[in-house]
């Protein structure tokens, strides 16, 4: 049986060639990407920032709705069209300013991706599975070790995340680009009898599937770990669990596993990803909850 292990753990992820946390406080982060600097809002960043003044190449205003509007104001030398930025093993990706807030790919995940990959260790010809895979960024990393389907239900996030794969010399990866609803290829995968050796699942808030499906995190969440539980056996090696921008606890998320994954061996862990600032003090912002089920070989 699973144990779960109430203390929350914390994944920190350190600044790399291609990224890094400058500065935040007062409810902003001054972030590098690449050669240009961005100002977002930041909730999380409560105190105040080491500098009173920050030089950036474009700055995220938020509307006055709590969802998620705004704008960005970006000086003339950003390129509209994105540049390309790398991580580790060859993974390489466009950065871009989207109508999201974020810049297409999220750096918090750098250390989840490697720990993705040392669950993986001794693990021949894994099959594994990204929902809500976005533009691909995880889904190359995991490809280094077998095959991943990729699930997104956005047309215009897949084709990026193909773009990613030729940008990074991994066409021909054993990778499935899937255009569907996560939840639906999910239950569909139970019905067929497959199963995984790891499962990474980033699901939003609110959002639509390819056919006007509805997604609510709060109602369909559950049912779909539950779907997820039935494509991973006693062999499997992980599944991991991210919500961003909820009102919801990674104790929460950790209370579902330990219920769904109840007839497994292994562990439950749950806690926060964070981004360490630069600079002396090397200040930890948290940037999501997760929850994580790994079965140590």
């Amino acid at each position: 049986m699973a144990e779960l292990h109430r203390d929350p753990v914390l994944m920190v992820g350190d600044g790399w060639e291609a990224y890094r946390l400058l500065d935040s406080g007062r409810g902003r982060k001054l972030e590098q990407y690449g050669p240009y600097r961005f100002i977002r809002p930041e909730a999380q960043a409560l105190w105040s920032p080491h500098e009173d003044e920050w030089e950036a190449h474009g700055e995220f205003v938020p509307g006055s709705d709590e969802d998620g509007g705004g704008r960005w104001q970006l000086d003339p030398a950003v390129p509209e069209e994105g540049w390309p930025l790398a991580w580790e093993d060859g993974v390489r990706f466009t950065a871009q300013c989207t109508p999201f807030r974020h810049l297409g790919f999220f750096p918090d995940m750098a250390p989840v991706w490697r720990w993705m990959g040392e669950q993986l260790d001794g693990c021949a010809d894994p099959a594994l599975m990204n929902l809500f895979g976005y533009t691909g960024v995880g889904s190359l990393a995991l490809s280094r070790y077998g095959s991943v389907a990729h699930v997104d239900a956005s047309k215009k996030s897949v084709a990026q995340a193909r773009e990613n794969a030729a940008l990074s010399g991994m066409e021909d990866r054993p990778i499935r680009w899937l255009i569907d609803d996560a939840a639906k290829f999910a239950a569909r995968e139970v019905r067929r009898g497959n199963r995984y050796d790891g499962i990474i699942l980033d699901p939003p808030k609110f959002g639509r599937g390819p056919k006007n499906e509805t997604w609510r995190i709060e109602e369909s969440l559950a049912p779909l770990v539950a779907d997820c539980r039935q494509l991973l056996d006693e062999n499997s090696r992980f599944l991991f669990l991210t919500v961003y921008a909820v009102r919801m606890s990674s104790l929460a998320l950790a209370g579902l596993l330990d219920e769904v994954f109840a007839g497994l061996p292994g562990r439950i862990e749950h806690g926060d990803l964070a981004v360490r600032e630069e600079g002396e003090d090397g200040r930890l912002l948290p940037t999501a909850i997760f929850a994580r089920w790994s079965n140590p070989r």
